[in-house]
């Protein structure tokens, strides 16, 4: 009598999982994710705003710029925003398939363009966002623009000066190119022309008129601007 073969017990656990070779793998964790030059200058924007306001000194500033501009993902980025009052990342209510840059910013107190002094004086020093172009007008007075602290916006910033009986004052960090000439009409107009090592480095080009009066521009000693090197760095 032949015996019947016995049968042959299933495994479970070697049996593949329906739709296993379908599965995707885990979304990757909302710090994790790589962000792009965008978030990165993004970022940077809110650090100057903060550097601008007085809430960051210069050495925080520049440390954060740094650190920004060598971030490689959203966790990087998160804490240097964290004690400031706008967050630009928030990882918890973005979605993990598309996560979002930092949400719009009320726009940045706007430098006024123009510089007036008339029989009397005017100086703009300190924390300040300059942008491509600035004037200076004195009639009978002085003006006393000073760009060692100043939050450079552009490559290129373009002085226009006039003085009329009177004189006008530039001062910039001295890792900055300096160019520029202008027209001395019984007065004069002194740009001492600079060419910075960096490359990169914004450049401040100053023109105009001094009539009966005087212009002078020139590097401040000591005075450097700390967010334009770090910011190359962080980017080579």
């Amino acid at each position: 009598m032949t015996k019947p073969e016995p049968k042959s017990e299933s495994r479970p656990e070697l049996r593949p999982e329906a739709g296993a070779a379908a599965r995707p793998h885990a979304p990757a964790a909302e710090a994790e994710l790589r962000v792009s030059d965008a978030d990165r200058e993004k970022v940077a924007e809110l650090l100057r705003d903060a550097y601008a306001e007085g809430r960051l000194d210069a050495d925080e500033h520049a440390e954060r710029i740094e650190a920004a501009y060598a971030s490689k993902t959203f966790g990087d980025l998160a804490p240097l925003t964290r004690d400031l009052p706008a967050r630009p990342l928030s990882f918890e209510k973005q979605p993990l398939s598309a996560p979002q840059g930092p949400p719009p910013q009320q726009p940045a107190r706007q430098e006024a363009p123009t510089v007036v002094a008339i029989f009397g004086g005017a100086s703009r020093k300190g924390r300040w966002r300059v942008g491509s172009h600035l004037s200076a007008f004195t009639a009978f007075g002085g003006v006393d623009i000073d760009l060692s602290d100043a939050v450079f916006e552009s490559p290129e910033v373009e002085i226009t000066v006039t003085a009329i009986f009177g004189g006008v004052q530039i001062r910039v960090p001295e890792n900055v190119s300096l160019q520029g000439s202008g027209i001395g009409i019984f007065g004069g107009f002194d740009v001492r022309e600079q060419t910075a090592a960096d490359p990169y480095a914004p450049v401040v080009r100053v023109k105009g008129l001094a009539l009966f009066g005087g212009c002078e521009a020139k590097p401040r000693r000591g005075k450097k601007l700390k967010e334009w090197v770090r910011r190359q760095l962080g980017t080579d």
